[in-house]
């Protein structure tokens, strides 16, 4: 793979500021380790870690919390993904923390496991003695997310108190921290959903299709499109039916919506993205179970 030969100036200052924070944990931190979804961002977000580091290896493995409820796709991009830019990868599973009594699986026709990632990171983290958990979240995605500091703290429970960060001043980046407690890490925290795509397009980076329009078998739950899959019941009045969606985020398939779209090419999900007026999370019903849903899951330790 090759770098980018030409970006816009916008775009090489987000580029440079991702790897100017990815040096740093990887000056600070004895045992960090990037969070990994398989999505845009955390796509993204390694390509950076690439680059940061080349000509040599990527310092520090990746880590994908599997809830078992992923879409088929998004596995397969994700293991050719880490082939390809020669990373570690580590999988732990939400299925181990339910057969090992961590957590209860949800019941119902709305059950979703996503909550109960926070519990298999946490643990996941304490395994790996991970110090540093670099993750994909962007400002503009979320209100909650708006409120992380590039070093973000985090205690000795995994748990989060936005009143109580760091000052960040001059790209100056304080990593200090009792045993027991480590940071969460956000480089492409000023990037927008649009600067991604743009960033993708300009580097060539592959994606998984789910994020292209095309033709799937969905039903309306909630005023969100969902996906039919084994991981879902539907109830005796929702009727499914094929559309023609793309995903604009990619998560656990029982509560990441699909949008209506006919953005089957990448040029056509910028337009698409640059004009529309629905938020990029206003498909996911996981975020929709309060107001303060993303908030209440970061406070206890979730992404």
């Amino acid at each position: 793979m090759t770098g980018p030969t030409r970006l816009p100036a916008h775009l090489r200052r987000l580029e440079n500021e991702a790897i100017h924070v990815l040096r740093e944990v990887a000056a600070q931190f004895d045992r960090p380790h990037m969070l990994f979804s398989g999505g845009k961002d955390s796509i993204v977000m390694s390509w950076l870690a690439w680059r940061a580091f080349q000509p040599g290896p990527i310092p520090f493995p990746l880590l994908h919390i599997d809830t078992g409820h992923n879409f088929p796709e998004t596995i397969a991009f994700r293991d050719a993904w880490v082939d390809r830019i020669g990373a570690q990868l580590e999988v732990r599973t939400v299925q181990d923390s339910i057969d090992r009594g961590r957590v209860q699986e949800e019941t119902g026709p709305r059950a979703s496991r996503n909550a109960l990632q926070t519990v298999t990171l946490l643990d996941a983290l304490r395994e790996l003695r991970v110090d540093a958990a670099m993750g994909g979240a962007r400002r503009d995605e979320e209100k909650a997310r708006s409120k992380e500091r590039f070093f973000s703290h985090r205690d000795a429970h995994g748990q989060w108190d936005p009143r109580n960060q760091r000052p960040e001043v001059w790209s100056l980046y304080n990593g200090r921290m009792n045993p027991g407690e480590h940071f969460r890490v956000f480089p492409i925290s000023n990037w927008t959903e649009l600067d991604i795509w743009h960033y993708i397009e300009a580097c060539d980076i592959p994606f998984p299709e789910l994020y292209l329009a095309h033709d799937r078998e969905v039903f309306e739950r909630d005023g969100v499109l969902l996906a039919v899959t084994d991981f879902v019941t539907l109830d005796a009045d929702e009727v499914p039916s094929t559309r023609r969606v793309r995903f604009r985020t990619i998560g656990d398939a029982t509560c990441t919506g699909a949008t209506l779209s006919d953005a089957s090419d990448l040029r056509a999900v910028i337009d698409e993205v640059g004009t529309t007026r629905t938020t990029e999370r206003g498909g996911r019903s996981d975020d929709r179970r309060s107001d303060s849903a993303m908030e209440d899951r970061k406070r206890q330790g979730y992404f």
